[in-house]
């Protein structure tokens, strides 16, 4: 499974980069907002740092402009992924900007059928919404598992990219359903590596060598 880690933050992005855990990046108004940068700035310093995917999203809405605006992003680096929203426009802009050859992410999933449309258009990624479903009681991970059945069905490429990741569970379901990609925020990423027996086991092994009186350096 591919980690994408859901930020615009530089040394977020570089302290997991550095432990080979970034396989690449997703972006977004609202994480541009909070990062305080202009986006082609921070989108190409990204890119700079990451190999892999890095999603940079249009903010227009009619077709025409997101085509524009898509061809416009791709020229930051080699690896920008054109993201875009999952509406009539955007299928229309995924399918002239993948037909260019350029990586799409379609976003804002939020059932199969959609999924669907996106993986016929020619979409690179499909990011389906697993927190956003949860909020309004509808189980996210039903939504992986239906496309992950209808993608292996058909035998689209289009890679499912989990999104609206939360909680270390929602990364654990995804893998197990075959999710081809989690996109979550650092700290999500960061606490993969916790757990109460892992620090209980640790803190016994402490006392036990301290009571030893040894060291090794």
């Amino acid at each position: 499974m591919k980690f994408f880690v859901d930020t615009a933050e530089i040394d977020a992005i570089a302290e997991l980069n550095d432990l080979g855990m970034v396989d690449g990046v997703t972006t977004n108004p609202s994480l541009i907002l909070k990062s305080g940068r202009d986006i082609i700035e921070v989108t190409r310093e990204i890119c700079e740092l990451v190999s892999g995917p890095v999603s940079a999203e249009v903010v227009a809405t009619q077709a025409e402009d997101m085509i524009a605006e898509g061809r416009k992003l791709a020229e930051i680096a080699p690896n920008i992924t054109v993201k875009l929203p999952l509406t009539w426009d955007g299928l229309k802009a995924c399918k002239t900007l993948s037909g260019e050859g350029k990586m799409v992410n379609v976003t804002l999933c939020f059932s199969a059928n959609q999924a669907l449309l996106a993986a016929k258009a020619g979409a690179t990624f499909i990011s389906p919404f697993i927190g956003r479903l949860d909020d309004v009681n509808i189980d996210g991970m039903d939504l992986i598992a239906d496309i992950r059945q209808i993608y292996d069905n058909f035998g689209f490429d289009t890679q499912i990219l989990a999104a609206s990741i939360r909680t270390v569970n929602h990364v654990t379901q995804s893998a197990l359903i075959g999710a081809d990609v989690i996109t979550a925020p650092p700290n999500v990423i960061k606490s993969l590596a916790n757990h109460p027996l892992t620090d209980k086991g640790l803190e016994q092994f402490m006392s036990d060598w301290a009571k030893t009186g040894q060291k090794i350096l």
